[in-house]
């Protein structure tokens, strides 16, 4: 398909004299346009949930994730990869970015890399991929060759596949098991799929990270239970959601964080069940992390 037939490509009729107007109304179209993004987004929960399920499978196999996109797509699954391990305390190689054209690309824009498939085979396999990882191609038009030639490997190797577009049947869409394409329409400035599309993309990344981080056992509720108290925000934080999670004082979370190491899980689980820190991590380990499945196996 030609890049001037892609949807992400055409031009918009609701900004068409956009330059002509006032910067109020500039700011309103841009607006009403954003709009669009979360319900064409939320028609794609179906593929996002089985690709959220089939993630959670490669992880719990000892796998790992992997995004790979050019531009602001390669941008945006580095920064959603960057922001797991402090979010969710897992290793730093769990979730991987990888953008065309390397860490300078994240500052400055080096779209050039992107025509070429070969760039992208070797990007993805210098990480060490295997066919127990997943990944997730992320490429607005759905036709990069820098994200078509690492989906190419993955599926060579067997590995779980993902796109990410914004464009309708895409070559990206046809070469992966799972397709995400939230179509969200033309760009109010045409092509800049920074706008729209970029915003659906992150939409779709937040929702695939959170959920598979809650499905591996890294939320509690709604709380982040694998917070680090290694600064005195964190350590406020770590505190609070052990009072909430265990219905104790803020005092009383203090202490116990204290005798569980600093471990929000352990000291919630002490907590909850009156135990003592090796048999609160004994629980722990044989649930897998999961606070919910050790509370409930006491319970019956």
């Amino acid at each position: 398909m030609k890049l001037g037939s892609l949807l992400t490509e055409q031009s918009n009729p609701a900004s068409r004299d956009i330059d002509a107007r006032s910067t109020a109304e500039i700011l309103a179209i841009i607006n009403l346009e954003d709009q669009r993004v979360a319900p064409a987004v939320g028609a794609e929960i179906p593929r996002i949930a089985e690709a959220v399920d089939r993630i959670v499978e490669s992880i719990r196999g000892g796998g790992r994730l992997f995004y790979i996109g050019a531009g602001t797509s390669g941008r945006l699954g580095v920064l959603d990869a960057a922001e797991c391990p402090p979010t969710f305390h897992v290793p730093d190689g769990l979730v991987q970015g990888i953008i065309a054209g390397g860490e300078a690309a994240l500052a400055r824009a080096t779209e050039a890399s992107e025509d070429d498939p070969g760039a992208g085979r070797h990007d993805l396999m210098a990480r060490g991929f295997t066919a127990r990882d997943a990944l997730v191609g992320i490429a607005a038009s759905g036709r990069t060759p820098f994200v078509l030639g690492a989906v190419a490997s993955a599926r060579e190797l067997g590995a779980l596949t993902i796109g990410i577009s914004c464009t309708p049947d895409s070559e990206l869409s046809r070469a992966v098991e799972i397709s995400i394409a939230p179509l969200v329409g033309p760009e109010i400035i045409a092509g800049s799929t920074r706008m729209k599309a970029g915003t659906a993309t992150k939409l779709a990344l937040n929702m695939l990270s959170t959920a598979v981080m809650i499905r591996l056992g890294h939320v509690y509720g709604n709380l982040m239970v694998n917070v680090q108290p290694k600064n005195s925000k964190l350590e406020d934080r770590a505190k609070r959601v052990v009072a909430e999670s265990a219905e104790v004082s803020f005092e009383r979370a203090g202490e116990l964080l204290a005798e569980a190491g600093g471990d929000v899980k352990t000291a919630i689980v002490m907590a909850r069940l009156k135990l003592d820190r090796a048999a609160a991590e004994a629980r722990l380990a044989a649930a897998g992390g999961r606070i919910r499945e050790v509370l409930e196996t006491e319970h019956g």
